[in-house]
């Protein structure tokens, strides 16, 4: 008997999630429930910052990218707790810092997709993915923007030397995070298909009439 790889879920290059998360996505009330408590996870991991440098940004952005089908819909959770947080911490100093800083941030939704294949691969590369831009990124506008380092090759390695005691638990705290928060979704996700909301949804999907089939209704007239 011949068998497709495609039918050996340990063969497949890919591992989707639990329906139950596409059930998640058209339930507007969960979600915005979960808008919510990532922005609440957001702003309150954010005051650890001054001491570690350990926030839940990175994660809260990759598992917003999980959720929220738009784009925008998904960078608004990072920016809003960014936005929050930053009512009582210490400013950037210039706004084309801070738009670097906040691009740095959101960025990570657009990893939504390659994370909600499921492998944990994806999801630990663009946990380290997020850090590393966000150092680099951030560093280069700060040796351009500020007049603490020569505009040459050795006040870009100056800088980054001195940034680098910053960036050593940076990539610790993504890690942890994204794997905490990536996690609690995919359980989420599991307990909403155990409970038959996946396979509800999946229902409704397959109940549809294609469009151009004989059984779909006449297009609405003027």
């Amino acid at each position: 008997m011949i068998t497709s790889p495609h039918v050996d879920a340990d063969s497949s290059p890919v591992r989707p999630w639990p329906a139950g998360l596409e059930s998640i996505r058209q339930n507007l009330p969960v979600l915005a429930i979960l808008w919510l408590t990532l922005v609440t996870v957001g702003v309150a991991g954010r005051f650890w910052q001054p001491t570690w440098n350990v926030t839940p940004m990175a994660g809260v952005a990759l598992a917003a990218g999980v959720l929220f089908p738009h784009p925008l819909v998904a960078a608004s959770v990072p920016l809003a707790a960014l936005a929050l947080g930053n009512l009582a911490l210490p400013g950037y100093g210039s706004l084309a810092m801070a738009v670097v800083v906040y691009l740095a941030t959101a960025w990570p939704v657009l990893l939504g997709g390659v994370v909600s294949r499921g492998r944990w691969l994806a999801v630990f590369g663009g946990a380290l993915a997020s850090s590393l831009v966000f150092f680099v990124s951030t560093n280069v506008a700060y040796w351009l923007l500020a007049d603490d380092y020569p505009r040459s090759a050795a006040g870009l390695i100056a800088c980054f030397t001195a940034a680098l005691p910053f960036y050593r638990w940076m990539p610790v705290g993504d890690l942890a995070w994204t794997a905490f928060l990536v996690s609690g979704i995919a359980a989420i996700a599991a307990a909403c298909d155990q409970a038959g909301f996946g396979r509800l949804h999946a229902a409704r999907c397959a109940s549809r009439p294609q469009s151009g089939s004989a059984d779909a209704p006449p297009p609405p007239r003027r």
